[in-house]
């Protein structure tokens, strides 16, 4: 059995679930994820039909789109499943992954909400299967200020545990926003805000958790 700082695996499971403030966390945790993905999933449907404006976005212009849907997703949902199975053997710090990615949709929606846009010229559509089970069939292509996908990421790479395996998400996060870039699925300034909400939305995440540990766990 794989030990971790001195725990074996199923033996870290239980020092976690052994602390009633980590079980009612995961079990909240859970449920707030469901409730936001929900919301989520009618919010995109409504940015769908309204109306949005079409960016000048000067990089965009030096180029045309080239369709790599083929390889984008791929990676970004081999990489989510490669983070989730690295940190099951930190449930504590999975916790704090799940938390920072709801903080960072919420911050998501209110973007998106208060920024409608279309798509770029000769934009080439996101095929993401997982977007259009959440837009209930709708194919979603104005869910764009800012990245979820970049900014997704770039969080699997700040909640790493491993040196290299950080390394590596953080090569695909580049990868991603490059990939999308090329394809014009969204503007230049959704790519480099991404890593600034996914970066606030884990450092908020990691505050809060350590004030709640001082104050219950002292």
């Amino acid at each position: 059995m794989e030990k971790i700082d001195g725990l074996r695996f199923k033996d870290n499971w239980k020092k976690f679930w052994a602390e009633p403030l980590f079980k009612i966390q995961s079990i909240l945790t859970i449920v707030l994820l469901v409730l936001t993905l929900l919301f989520f999933s009618r919010l995109l449907i409504y940015i769908e039909q309204r109306p949005g404006v079409i960016l000048d976005d000067p990089i965009l212009n030096l180029f045309n789109a080239i369709e790599l849907n083929w390889i984008i997703f791929p990676l970004i949902y081999l990489s989510i499943l490669s983070g989730i199975i690295h940190l099951t053997k930190y449930p504590a710090q999975l916790i704090i992954l799940l938390q920072s990615y709801i903080l960072m949709d919420l911050f998501r929606m209110l973007s998106m909400y208060v920024t409608p846009l279309e798509p770029p010229l000769n934009t080439i559509d996101l095929k993401d299967p997982l977007v259009f089970v959440l837009g209930t069939g709708t194919i979603i292509t104005k869910d764009l200020f800012f990245s979820g996908h970049t900014s997704t990421m770039l969080l699997l790479s700040l909640s790493a545990v491993n040196k290299k395996i950080k390394i590596i998400f953080l090569i695909n996060t580049f990868l991603v926003a490059l990939l999308m870039l090329i394809q014009k699925a969204h503007y230049s300034i959704d790519l480099i805000a991404a890593p600034f909400y996914a970066y606030c939305s884990y450092k908020i995440i990691c505050v809060l958790q350590k004030k709640l540990k001082e104050k219950y766990l002292s």
